[in-house]
C-alpha cells in the first residue's frame, strides 16, 4: 500500500468514524474466513460496517475523529454504525457463538470509551422496533379497555 493510499484510507475511515455513534473493537484471532464473511453479512443487514484495519491506520483515523486515545494491539476488527443497540446485539450474539476465536475488547459509544460489560448490557436492551411496539401497546390499551367495556355492557343489555 502506497503512502497516498494510506492517506486516503485514513481520511475515509476518519469520516466514517466521525459519523458513527458507536464502534466496537474486537479480537478475531483464529476466526475462519467463512465466519468473518458471516459476520459481515449480518452487519450489512443491520447497516453496520465491519473492517479489519491496520492498527496504525486505525489509530490515526480514530485520532482524527476525536476519539479518546487507546492502545491498539494484536489482531483487531472494527465494527461501527449508527445504532448502538443493533451493533451491541450483533457483536454479542456473534461473540457467543464464536467465543473461542472472537473477543470483544472495548468500544466507543457517542465518543466515550466503554468496556465489554457495558456493550453486553446494551445488547440486552430492546431494539427500536420493540420499543415502538411497547409504546403503541401502552397507548392503545385505554381504547381497548373502553371498547371491551362497551361490548360487555351491550351483552348485558341484550341478556336483560
Amino acid at each position: 500500500m502506497t503512502r497516498q493510499e494510506k492517506l486516503q484510507t485514513v481520511e475515509c475511515l476518519s469520516s466514517d468514524f466521525k459519523n458513527a455513534s458507536a464502534m466496537v473493537v474486537c479480537d478475531y484471532r483464529g476466526l475462519s474466513v467463512a465466519k468473518l464473511e458471516f459476520l459481515r453479512a449480518i452487519a450489512r443487514k443491520n447497516n453496520l460496517k465491519v473492517q479489519v484495519i491496520k492498527n496504525t491506520l486505525a489509530a490515526l483515523a480514530m485520532n482524527n475523529a476525536k476519539y479518546p486515545e487507546t492502545q491498539l494491539k494484536g489482531t483487531n476488527i472494527f465494527v461501527w454504525g449508527q445504532d448502538q443497540v443493533a451493533l451491541a446485539k450483533v457483536i454479542c450474539k456473534f461473540a457467543e457463538t464464536n467465543e473461542d476465536t472472537f473477543l470483544i475488547k472495548f468500544g466507543y459509544f457517542d465518543g466515550t470509551i466503554v468496556q465489554q460489560q457495558h456493550i453486553v448490557s446494551v445488547s440486552k436492551l430492546p431494539s427500536k422496533e420493540e420499543l415502538i411496539g411497547m409504546l403503541l401497546s401502552v397507548w392503545s390499551a385505554p381504547l381497548r379497555y373502553f371498547v371491551t367495556g362497551i361490548d360487555n355492557l351491550k351483552k348485558q343489555k341484550e341478556q336483560a
